[in-house]
């Protein structure tokens, strides 16, 4: 019964705080993260990190980005490839060589180093997604930009930290990691065209109640099941099971309806999960390491990303507003931490400030976020008016 109680703590919490956050002109989501601060062990204890609590976040946030494909615009997206490959790839290149510089300062060894610069240039849009469906950018040309380089980051990433392990004397088949991700994203696009439409149409005529929607649930949850047994992060495989069903004729019936049961209870459990995770014993000790890597880790990323969207023709303040997305690590760079930890080539106390790390830059994207694309939109009226 404790958890029964925990979930409806958190739902009420989420709520009000995402309507707080709105009336000081932050974006609802913000209000969400802090919540889940204020209910876990760090502050008042109301609700504790279990691995019951840790899946039903994981359900979160999968339906999360699942909602995210659904609302993609694909010609849209076609068009911002080249936008999206730029932002993607030097969003990586400058965490990655500024983090690995960090490391060494720090007296890390190169490969203790490298591990560190990979690790700020992960990247995790899930949090920017609410951002963006609040400030109605998730169909822009920004929108899809953003979430193209998300799949790109993720991919090249992940791939990245196999050769790194590999080199450093791990346990790591390179080539079959690769092979594993083209087979994912090979066997992924196969089955979006003509496995998903297959699917839908068999479960339509079906005489139970809510047929299609659980058709599209399958196929969500299988998606990011085979993205995750093949390295790729379930919420990649999500995201594609969304636009694959995006394209179908039953998008709309299946976004109205998941969104319900999504933003009813999974997706405010895994926003306040991100905050229960946060522990500050010892903090003090660390504040000065925690401070220069959270600036490098939302700089970096801020400012190589921008330069990918600059150099794709954006403006400079949707550049900007393109940058701040990109600078949430959230789940994936927790695991790629995870797995740091567990190769030993990061340490435990190392872990703990990485882990408040990524909590500050997923706390500061969707302000950030806020600033630039209102910058960007108030230049848009300009130009309109003139």
């Amino acid at each position: 019964m404790e958890l029964i109680f925990e979930l409806a703590i958190i739902l009420l919490a989420t709520k009000i705080a995402g309507d707080i956050s709105a009336k000081l002109g932050q974006p609802s989501v913000l209000g969400k993260l802090l919540v889940g601060i204020l209910l876990g062990p760090a502050v008042l204890g109301l609700v504790s990190e279990t691995k019951t609590l840790e899946e039903l976040s994981q359900i979160g946030v999968i339906l999360l980005m699942f909602i995210a494909g659904l609302e993609t615009d694909v010609d849209e997206f076609k068009r911002t490839g080249k936008a999206s490959t730029f932002v993607g790839i030097s969003g990586i290149i400058v965490p990655f060589f500024i983090g690995f510089l960090a490391g060494i300062i720090m007296k890390m060894s190169s490969f203790e180093a490298a591990f560190l610069g990979l690790l700020l240039s992960a990247t995790s849009v899930s949090i920017s997604v609410q951002a963006l469906k609040e400030l109605n950018k998730m169909q822009s040309k920004e929108g899809t930009a953003i979430l193209g380089a998300a799949v790109i980051d993720d991919v090249v990433v992940i791939i990245a930290l196999a050769f790194l392990m590999s080199m450093s004397g791990g346990d790591v088949n390179l080539s079959m990691i690769i092979l594993k991700k083209v087979l994912f994203f090979g066997g992924a696009i196969f089955a979006a065209w003509k496995l998903v439409p297959w699917v839908l149409n068999k479960f339509a005529p079906l005489k139970v109640t809510e047929s299609v929607i659980t058709g599209a649930l399958i196929i969500c949850f299988l998606f990011a099941y085979m993205a995750e047994l093949t390295g790729v992060a379930a919420i990649i495989g999500a995201y594609i099971a969304g636009v694959a069903i995006s394209l179908t004729n039953f998008k709309h019936e299946v976004f109205k309806k998941v969104e319900t049961i999504g933003y009813s209870i999974f997706v405010p459990v895994f926003f306040t999960s991100i905050g229960v995770k946060a522990s500050f014993e010892g903090l003090s000790q660390h504040l000065v390491t925690i401070i220069v890597l959270s600036i490098i880790a939302i700089l970096t990323k801020l400012i190589g990303a921008a330069a990918g969207a600059r150099a794709a023709k954006f403006s400079w303040s949707s550049s900007l507003g393109i940058g701040a997305a990109m600078v949430s690590r959230g789940e994936v760079a927790l695991i790629i931490a995870s797995i740091g930890l567990e190769s030993n080539l990061i340490s435990q106390e190392l872990f703990a400030i990485l882990v408040i790390v990524v909590l500050v830059t997923t706390i500061v994207t969707p302000p950030m976020m806020k600033y630039f694309f209102k910058y960007s939109d108030s230049e848009k009226n300009v130009k309109i008016t003139a």
